[in-house]
């Protein structure tokens, strides 16, 4: 360019050193200039079309309707019960307009494979919301209940296939914990492991397992259908909108809410992590993620900053103590 051919003596030199100065300084602060309310990028960590990308996605529309975040894209970074994209993410740098979508299947993820990093090596930032799990088998099924597949199950343990997704996560815990609680040998359990509920659904139909297990959403278009039943739910109480009966209400004392939320990677600054803080604080008021809740049936469970932090702790640990017991 013409002003680069342009001499400028001593002067110019030393003003183009402060400049650059500034300029190593504003990177540092956000990549190329952006802040997190000009652009935001959220990793999910998972193929297209699971619980993760959807709340991805979802918060992205939420995000750029209600005109929080200018910019806002989802990149899918798929495997091993999301901690592929866990490592990735930790290696990213300081950059607050970066985020990824997490929750409890990365925490079995990250015990069953031995990953290097965990969640406490990022900078928490929010729980969004509760999702839960369904039991599902085919509409034409002979198991018409719980009881009715429970009552075969404990006979023959090892005879009968139930599929989920990655072990150590959610699927795979739910699977160990009803088998538990139903008086089932764990080292008979023949659990059969899937990249996502869509493998699970294709498993189920062509009854290459007898019995799914995965987040409502992933099997709900197909329970609408009638093309699958759901033999139970995973959650505490009964969730408006579901008309699944819970664990819980047919004598089986097992809850296991798939939370999900959103993490910043490591080193960001305190002011940026509240700026972020502050813009998913927004989101989760707005009437657009309200409409989100109630079309996914999860319940709110928005937590944030420090109080995030301290329940990835404590959630880590009890999945930890989960798997130990499961022998998983």
């Amino acid at each position: 360019m013409q002003r680069k051919r342009v001499a400028l003596g001593v002067l110019g030199a030393v003003s183009t050193l402060v400049l650059a100065g500034f300029a190593a300084v504003d990177a540092s602060e956000s990549t190329s200039g952006a802040t997190p309310r000009s652009k935001l990028t959220i990793m999910a960590p998972a193929a297209p079309g699971g619980g993760w990308d959807l709340a991805s996605r979802e918060s992205q529309q939420a995000l750029r309707s209600a005109s929080i975040v200018n910019n806002v894209q989802v990149v899918n970074v798929p495997g091993a019960g999301g901690t592929i994209g866990l490592g990735q993410f930790t290696e990213i740098g300081a950059d607050p307009t970066q985020l990824m979508t997490t929750g409890t299947v990365m925490e079995g993820a990250i015990t069953a494979n031995r990953s290097p990093v965990d969640l406490l090596d990022t900078t928490p930032i929010a729980r969004l919301a509760d999702d839960y799990e369904v039991l599902i088998v085919p509409a034409d099924s002979p198991y018409k209940t719980l009881e009715d597949f429970l009552e075969v199950w404990r006979e023959n343990p090892h005879g009968h296939a139930i599929g989920g997704g990655a072990l150590g996560g959610t699927d795979h815990l739910l699977t160990g914990l009803v088998a538990r609680e139903a008086g089932i040998d764990l080292g008979q359990l023949n659990y059969v492991s899937f990249a996502g509920g869509g493998e699970v659904l294709t498993s189920l139909l062509s009854r290459t397992v007898e019995v799914g297990v995965s987040g409502y959403n992933d099997f709900r278009d197909q329970i609408e259908a009638g093309n699958l039943r759901a033999l139970a739910v995973s959650a505490e109480e009964p969730v408006p909108g579901i008309d699944t009966p819970t664990l819980i209400e047919q004598g089986v004392d097992v809850a296991l809410p798939n939370w999900r939320g959103v993490v910043a990677p490591p080193g960001i600054s305190d002011g940026q992590r509240q700026e972020l803080i502050d813009i998913v604080g927004e989101m989760v008021r707005t009437p657009e993620w309200a409409d989100a809740l109630n079309r996914n049936k999860w319940v709110d469970s928005f937590l944030a900053g420090d109080d995030f932090t301290r329940f990835i702790k404590e959630d880590q640990a009890r999945v930890d103590a989960i798997i130990e017991e499961l022998g998983l």
